[in-house]
């Protein structure tokens, strides 16, 4: 994509970096030796050890691993494995065929065990929200249409999600197809906080990101397992356009839904915007035992994505 590219991200790489390096390991996938050399220096000038940063040298056609990277798992021992399910550049819209390799290179070199799913079904990290207990959130349009997985049914994704992610509770919502490259993905507007709670927008707010108004209303009477609904956060769009920092107008407000989760800190996408303090704020009181740091993700936005859209968790062995 051109010298730019990295230039205009760097910033947010380095910050994110620094956020987490007191609080977890740090795995990042370079492109070559040269763009480690780089992404080394860049570190070193911001004080940033590279003690706790492992650096993984694999050509890559782009940032998203959270849609193409590895999905960790652990079978009925308690074991361990990486699920590699299939990446097709969010249903051939982008270069994919290096991005589809990166989950079985760091198997191997992480010795750890594969499940191949390539050829059972594509499957975005961003399309799907679990809550760990059994709970499943996801758009159908971004995994079961033309692009992705054609002619399969609900019922037949239902079982492949039992079976490889050990999920038994469904909340399909249908989603809004050709909106943006992700054809919407879930973890731009609904998270799920813990087993009764899901983080989301207001109702004026989501229909402003365009989730369709039939889906605002599943949404919002959404059942947990148990039959009770849930308990909503509602996190409010930036006050105004996103604006990056080289100064283009992106036409779109800003969410604060797509943060990461690490052991001690969250990072949350922050704008520039009157209302980051307040979404930080409201993410803070949800968690509580960690510590909430704001992350710029304007250029970032720019490009599609944001913080939880180049982040892949690895639990311990």
């Amino acid at each position: 994509y051109g010298q730019d590219y990295p230039d205009d991200l760097d910033q947010t790489w380095v910050d994110m970096t620094a956020a987490l390096i007191d609080s977890e390991k740090v795995n990042i996938i370079v492109y070559n030796q040269e763009e480690q050399d780089r992404v080394e220096a860049l570190l070193e000038a911001a004080d940033i050890s590279t003690e706790n940063i492992s650096f993984y040298q694999y050509p890559t056609d782009d940032v998203w691993v959270r849609d193409n990277g590895p999905v960790y798992v652990r079978d009925k021992n308690n074991k361990l494995l990486i699920s590699d399910w299939g990446f097709n550049g969010w249903g051939k819209k982008a270069k994919y065929t290096q991005c589809n390799e990166i989950p079985s290179l760091i198997a191997a070199e992480q010795d750890l065990e594969i499940i191949d799913l390539n050829d059972t079904m594509i499957n975005e990290g961003g399309s799907v929200e679990i809550d760990g207990h059994g709970a499943f959130m996801a758009t159908k349009s971004s995994i079961l249409n033309r692009n992705r997985n054609s002619g399969m049914t609900q019922e037949e994704a239902e079982e492949v999600f039992k079976q490889y992610l050990g999920v038994d509770h469904f909340i399909w919502l249908k989603g809004k197809a050709g909106l943006e490259i992700t054809d919407m993905h879930i973890d731009g507007f609904a998270r799920f906080a813990n087993q009764t709670t899901i983080v989301t927008m207001s109702e004026d707010d989501l229909a402003a990101w365009d989730v369709p108004d039939e889906d605002i209303e599943t949404l919002y009477e959404a059942k947990t397992k148990s039959g009770q609904t849930y308990t909503k956060i509602q996190l409010p769009l930036t006050t105004k356009n996103v604006k990056t920092t080289y100064g283009e107008d992106l036409k779109s407000k800003g969410s604060y839904i797509n943060y990461y989760i690490a052991n001690n800190v969250i990072l949350v996408p922050n704008y520039n915007d009157d209302n980051d303090e307040t979404a930080n704020q409201m993410i803070q009181d949800l968690y509580p035992n960690r510590t909430v740091i704001g992350i710029d993700v304007r250029n970032l936005f720019a490009n599609g994505g944001m913080i939880h859209c180049v982040t892949q968790q690895q639990p311990i062995k």
